[in-house]
Order: structure tokens, then sequence, then C-alpha cells
């Protein structure tokens, strides 16, 4: 029993070691310098280093994807300026000096302080710039929900043949017969011979030919919503530490005269993985009613827990598909979006996974958001 309760304190441990080290991310980098003289000298030396530890740092928004690579230009200057701000420590792990092309290549890995990194693209950006009168109010409205049903259909066959027959028949008949009278000496003798014969003979040929099809039908899925408290949260602490004014759908509901339902949109996501047009109509209508010019929309679906092959533990994933739009204009346009995209979070019990997961899923989905619209300067 102690063991046991040694070894969760051990995974719990681990897992808030892991969380806090996601703000910190190792990345490699490699440069190439070319100098005059026999060697290297000590100022090429230095320069390379600089250079490869800025490579290093742009690998790691390559590798962070589109949004984020869209951001390395904002910090590019900033890191030149102050590299110890952002890169913790710098390790060589190789260098080449080839004196007969006068070059000098050094490969390092580094340690990057992400949380630094982040709120310099936050403070270029035109959100932290503006004054809070001038930021645009934005509500969410993003639902967790997990597979509550699910009905499939069996396949529909249709089968077809067609016969072909063919029949052919000869016949034929010949009859012969001979009559003849003899008179003799007061006597008649008479005789008769009949002979007939007849034919006959038929043939039939026949041919099939079958066909088909097979109808499938997809399966239609019920969901139910999860209660996603802990998930407002994440979302509104995100959005409003990159500078914008967020807001719960279920707190503007009440400014929308009765235009926009919560209850329409949560029936709507039981029930498929889009919302009616009429729905849609009815948040556009309410927001610009409420005087909110952008909404984010989107879903946290749960999958069925199973067990993690390198812990044994519980493990959970959840898929995010997730958009910002834009609805002052007269049609509404889609400014922002992430997914579909997967996360997966590990725990004791599956309640435990799919909280972890959720709240990775939510904390990824709103940072990627919040980057894409601080890349199109929105205020």
């Amino acid at each position: 029993m102690q063991v046991i309760r040694t070894l969760f304190i051990a995974l719990v441990a681990l897992s808030v070691s892991v969380g806090a080290l996601a703000q910190v991310q190792a990345a490699r980098g490699k440069a190439t310098v070319t100098y005059k003289g026999k060697s290297a000298p000590a100022d090429a030396k230095v320069q390379a280093l600089s250079k490869a530890q800025l490579k290093a740092v742009e690998m790691y928004y390559a590798e962070a994807g589109e949004t984020e690579a869209a951001n390395f230009d904002a910090v590019r200057d900033k890191i030149l300026a102050d590299p110890d701000r952002y890169i913790l420590d710098s390790t060589v792990l190789a260098e080449e000096d080839n004196p007969s092309t006068q070059q000098y290549t050094v490969a390092v890995k580094v340690s990057l302080n992400v949380a630094n990194l982040r709120n310099a693209v936050k403070a270029n950006s035109a959100v932290a710039k503006a004054g809070r009168a001038e930021r645009s109010p934005l509500a969410f409205l993003v639902v967790s929900r997990q597979v509550d049903s699910v009905k499939s259909f069996d396949d529909r066959v249709y089968k077809k043949a067609e016969v072909k027959q063919e029949y052919a028949q000869a016949d034929s008949a010949s009859a012969q017969s001979n009559e003849g009278e003899k008179v003799r000496k007061g006597q008649v003798a008479t005789n008769a011979s009949r002979s007939s014969q007849s034919k006959s003979s038929m043939s039939e040929t026949q041919s099939i030919e079958t066909g088909g099809s097979t109808t499938r039908k997809a399966a239609e899925s019920t969901w139910r919503l999860i209660p996603s408290a802990n998930l407002n949260q994440i979302f509104t602490a995100t959005f409003s530490k990159a500078g914008y004014k967020v807001s719960e759908a279920a707190l503007i509901e009440p400014y929308t005269n009765g235009q926009f339902k919560l209850a329409t949109v949560e029936d709507d996501y039981r029930a498929g993985n889009d919302l009616k047009p009429a729905t849609l109509a009815s948040v556009v209508q309410g927001m610009r009613t409420a005087k909110i010019p952008f909404v984010a929309l989107g879903t946290l679906d749960v999958n069925l827990a199973d067990e993690d092959p390198a812990t044994g533990m519980r493990r959970v994933a959840v898929t995010v598909n997730a958009k910002v739009l834009d609805i002052s204009q007269s049609i509404p346009d889609t400014i922002a979006s992430v997914g579909p995209v997967q996360y997966a979070g590990v725990g004791a019990s599956d309640d435990e996974a799919r909280t972890n997961a959720l709240k990775l899923a939510a904390n990824n989905a709103a940072r990627d958001l919040s980057a894409q619209l601080t890349n199109i300067g929105m205020r």
C-alpha cells in the first residue's frame, strides 16, 4: 500500500513539474560565419554563437506552427538586444573551424524562456498598445462534450439478375401407305401397308447476368455536454492576458433582447457538429444587438478513455475545433481558426485524465486563437 501511495505521489509531482516546464522549451540551431586569417578569431566565434542561438529560437517558432512562426519577426530585435532574457542557457554541441574555406560553424542547444517570448509578442501587439476603451469586446462560446449515444445502420443491399433464354426447335414428319386388291376364282384378296416417321429436336441456351449495389449510411451520434466552468476561466484568462476584452456568452445573453439563446446553441451541439443556419443567425443578430463585434465559437470533443501505454494510467484525447467570427461586417467573416487538432491528458482516473486533457486543449486553443488575432493586428 505504501508503494502505491509513493508511486501516486511521484506521478502527481511529475505532472506538476511537466506543467511548470511547459514555459521552458529546448531548441537547436546551427550557424556558419566567414572570417579572414589562418583560424577563426574570437569575435567570429562569438558572432557564430549568437547567430546559432537566434536560429534555435527561429527553429522553435517554426516547429510551433504557422501562427507562432509569424510572431518571430516581432521578437527578433528584442532577442538580439537582450538574449539572456529569452535564452536561459546555451550548450555547444559541435563546432568546426575550416581554414581552407575560412569558415567557422557551430551548433548549439538552448533552453528558451517561452513565457518571456510570449510576453514580448503581446507587448508588441496592436491590442496591447491600444487603450482599454479602444479594445474591441469579444464573446466566446466554446462547449465541451462527449458522445452520449451512437445510432448505426445496417448495410442496404440491392441485387439484380437478368436471365436470357433462347429456344430452337425443328420438327419433321413423313407417311407412306400402300393398298392392293386381287380377284382370284371368285375370291377377293386385299392387302394394305402403312408406315409413318416423325422427328423432333429442341435446343435451349440460357445466360444470367447479375449486379447490384450496397448502400452504407453513416452513424448518427448524439452528445452530452460537460460542465465547462473551468474551461471558461482558461479562455477568459488567456484572452485577457493577451489584452482582449473577453466575456462569456452566458453573461451577454440578457443584453441581446432575446435574439440569442445559449440553450439553443447547446441543443444544436448536442445533435451534431455544426450550428443550424437559424441558430447561427440568431447568434450574429444577438451579438450585434449587444454591440459585440467578435465571437469565438467552438467545440472540445472528448473521446473515450483508454490506457496510456507509457505510464499505465488512464488517457483521454480531446479534439478541438474553434474559430473567431468578425460580425461587424454585413457578412460575418472568419478571422482566426484552429483545428481539428487533438490533445491528450493522463490521470489516475478517467475523470482526472479528462480534466487534464480539456485544460490542455482549452489552453492551447485559446493561445493559438489569440496569437492569430495578434498577427492580424486586431485591437
